[in-house]
């Protein structure tokens, strides 16, 4: 596998190279200090051209950083619409694992790129010297966020809503659609809260990373083991199981939050858990 050098030295090779490329950033994880280094980090890399349609027309220039296994260019494809507008993005894995995803910005939307980004760039190469300002690579955009009591108990409500909709499911036999709503909805509002408890257990000076990849190192193994258990998806009763977990960590975490600062905490919490109850025992397995 290429070494971090390596990479960087070809990275920039073929900038030097294209007078094209004019500046050349690093963003994401390898400019954040407090993540751990490993060889499985992407680098997220820019180049701000002049001429972005020439480099569009062939993928031959792309040989130059290796050879890949495979590519995806989510600018150019028709099933999933592009997000990015008039930049144009190719995601590279390479032979060796090593993983590049390179982002072409005109050079016209420098400024904007700039005034709008979210801490963690680190300018590795400026031909024209147009930026002025020193940037310093901070995570703090990324910082978990002090809840209002408005948005507290938006999660409270969303949560214990969308549950009903996964007991609707499990109830109807149709295991997709629970799955479906605990996955996207339910369980990422637990996680929320979760986070907003670890938030204020640390003053809000951290961040939880991208899917919260970090809680684990936050939370006691009993928490993390029964959290680990609403993933436990396979059959209606592991389903039903997960749901009650999903009830029981969410009910904890969301009293410590509203207990430490000082908001009320919802009566629904109660009604839906008796009716969720009513339904399981309701059913025909609960009765074994």
């Amino acid at each position: 596998m290429r070494s971090v050098q390596e990479m960087m030295e070809i990275i920039l090779s073929i900038a030097k190279k294209d007078e094209r490329i004019r500046i050349v950033t690093l963003e994401g994880s390898r400019t954040n200090k407090n993540i751990p280094k490993d060889k499985f980090q992407d680098y997220d890399i820019s180049y701000f051209v002049t001429d972005i349609d020439s480099f569009k027309s062939t993928d031959e220039w792309l040989n130059a950083f290796g050879k890949r296994i495979i590519m995806q260019k989510p600018e150019d494809m028709e099933l999933f619409p592009p997000e990015l507008g008039n930049w144009f993005s190719y995601l590279m894995l390479f032979d060796d694992g090593n993983k590049i995803d390179l982002t072409l910005i005109p050079l016209d939307e420098a400024e904007s790129y700039f005034l709008n980004t979210d801490g963690l760039v680190e300018v590795l190469l400026d031909k024209d010297s147009s930026i002025k300002d020193t940037l310093e690579p901070t995570d703090k955009k990324f910082h978990i966020k002090k809840p209002s009591a408005k948005e507290f108990d938006d999660c409270c409500n969303e949560f214990w809503m969308v549950s009903t909709y996964v007991v609707k499911g499990l109830a109807r036999k149709e295991i997709l659609f629970a799955i479906d709503h605990l996955n996207e909805i339910a369980r990422p509002n637990l996680l929320r809260m979760m986070s907003w408890y670890i938030g204020i257990e640390t003053n809000f000076s951290l961040s939880l990373g991208k899917n919260y990849k970090y809680l684990q190192k936050h939370l006691d193994k009993n928490d993390w083991d029964q959290l680990l258990y609403t993933f436990a998806e396979n059959s209606y009763e592991n389903m039903w199981q997960s749901l009650f977990n999903c009830y029981d960590l969410f009910r904890k975490y969301s009293k410590l939050v509203a207990n430490k600062l000082c908001y009320d905490y919802p009566v629904y919490d109660e009604q839906i858990t008796n009716y969720t109850q009513k339904v399981y025992h309701s059913l025909p397995f609960s009765k074994k």
